[in-house]
């Protein structure tokens, strides 16, 4: 059997015999009462944004019900394959998640129930309040922030707040490296504050020596990602805190990345004052599609009195309820946090019990693996040591007049999705592969087998590779008229 056969997984595909509109005149899916006369046959007009211009379908049960599962074949999720998003981190749910969540005692629970008719959500809430606070070594958390960069923002907001107290408004910069994550500039301009960018050294890790240079009075804080977004561990990190906070400036770490050193690493150590975690990235909620997202901020010593409220306590008497901090932010959002997405982490955390740290060394595992198997034929972007995502550029490919984008809409017919391309920016032609812990030996050998493929494509100039995809549902789509005149709204014709 031909390799490339062997190793190229099928995808469905359907040809519809039928235009995407399944609408026709009579056609009903519902069987509505015959004796109620009062029943009204239509609905008021008045209910119908404009039933002139947007009428309603007309459609029968089995349609509609091909309809929305056809929709969910032409969408590709982590249940059904590998999912190699670097820097997001996108991995498997657990089921058992889900399943708790969903039990009336929490589902029906309402945010604004008095404390003492609440008792078991908000225990729930403190103990991964301290769960978190013992894994990172941090004293403070809060869990209202209702996703990552909502868990950055509150974290900046509180550096404000930390130099207002202090009556130091005059620091108003922000150092992020140029292999912070991406949302930290955007993060800092919200929060008030003017961002200066640090050079990394050839193999990746932030420049002391620039860091040194940088550190004037008018510094607020550095904000550093660790491990950063070339998936390498910043070892110099308690040396930079030592230097920030001699000039009075404070350590923001982004925890992005923090499912690589989970359970492994102590945060209060490393001289980290805040630092943000994505609930989905290293404790398994869900990510995207919309939902509802959630980040834990944990803060040291310097930062605790200005944490936003309320935060779960445990009172002496036994008893759960709700406190704020003495000189709080106030709230960041309403409710304590996204109390479904606690329940899913908290759920995820005790599966694990004392064994929390084989996450960062499955996800460790997984991408040196993938680093080893392709390093061959493509080119590392760091000679250090990966961490959870292996990074590479293709500056073996692009002599070849083929390059990243091409890799990664032909990967598509190989049934993956593409791995994050062109990013961080100080990769020329980035390649962040990141398998997590929750993939198998079997699909991450497949998924590299398909890579190699590939860069033996792109070697003998497979020009056919610029028009990828070719076996997705969608082919390939002019990516400049799709950004300048997309289309956003779907509006069914006149008849």
């Amino acid at each position: 059997m031909d390799k490339k056969l062997q190793i190229t997984r099928s995808v469905q595909v359907f040809e519809e015999p039928l235009l995407f509109e399944r609408s026709r005149p009579g056609r009903v899916g519902v069987s509505l009462p015959s004796d109620d006369s009062n029943l009204p046959l239509e609905i008021d007009s008045s209910l119908l944004r404009d039933p002139a211009d947007l009428p309603l379908p007309e459609v029968s049960e089995p349609e509609v019900v091909r309809h929305f599962t056809r929709l969910s074949t032409w969408n590709y999720g982590i249940d059904l394959n590998l999912y190699p998003l670097g820097s997001c981190t996108m991995k498997y749910n657990p089921r058992i998640n889900e399943e708790i969540a969903a039990d009336s005692a929490y589902a029906n629970l309402h945010p604004s129930l008095p404390a003492e008719f609440a008792q078991h959500g908000i225990r729930i809430t403190y103990e991964l309040q301290e769960i978190l606070k013992t894994v990172t070594d941090m004293k403070g958390i809060t869990l209202q922030p209702a996703a990552g960069a909502h868990g950055e923002l509150t974290g900046l907001f509180l550096v404000r707040a930390y130099l207002e107290d202090r009556k130091e408004t005059h620091k108003t910069v922000v150092l992020v490296p140029d292999s912070a994550h991406g949302t930290n500039p955007a993060t800092c301009t919200l929060a008030g504050f003017s961002v200066r960018e640090l050079k990394s050294t050839e193999e990746g890790l932030l420049d002391v020596e620039a860091l040194k240079a940088a550190l004037t009075p008018d510094v607020a804080a550095l904000m550093i990602t660790n491990p950063n977004t070339l998936g390498i561990f910043e070892t110099n990190i308690a040396v930079i805190a030592d230097l920030l906070h001699k000039n009075g400036s404070l350590l923001y770490m982004d925890g992005a990345n923090y499912n690589a050193i989970v359970g492994k690493v102590s945060l209060g150590k490393m001289g980290v004052d805040i630092s943000h975690l994505n609930l989905h990235k290293t404790f398994s909620t869900p990510h995207g599609g919309g939902g509802p997202g959630a980040a834990a901020v944990v803060v040291s010593e310097r930062v605790v009195d200005f944490l936003p409220g309320p935060i779960a306590e445990k009172k002496k008497d036994g008893t759960y309820g709700w406190t704020t901090a003495s000189k709080s932010i106030g709230r960041v959002k309403a409710g304590p946090g996204h109390f479904g997405m606690i329940i899913r982490a908290l759920t995820y955390i005790l599966s694990y019990g004392n064994q929390l740290h084989r996450v960062a060394e499955q996800a460790v595992l997984n991408a040196n693996i993938i680093r080893r198997a392709l390093e061959e034929f493509f080119q590392p972007a760091s000679p250090l040591d990966t961490m959870h995502e292996a990074v590479f550029s293709d500056a073996k490919q692009r002599k070849t007049g083929l390059e990243t984008i091409h890799l990664a809409k032909t990967l598509i017919d190989y049934g993956y999705h593409p791995p994050t391309i062109y990013f961080p920016l100080s990769v020329k032609g980035a390649i962040m592969i990141e398998p997590t812990e929750t993939e198998s030996p079997e699909t991450i050998a497949h998924f590299c087998e398909v890579m190699k493929d590939l860069a033996g494509r792109m070697a003998a100039q497979d020009e056919s590779m610029k028009l990828s995809p070719q076996k997705s549902y969608v082919r390939k789509i002019d990516e400049v008229e799709a950004a300048r005149k997309p289309v956003l709204n779907y509006f069914t014709k006149k008849t």
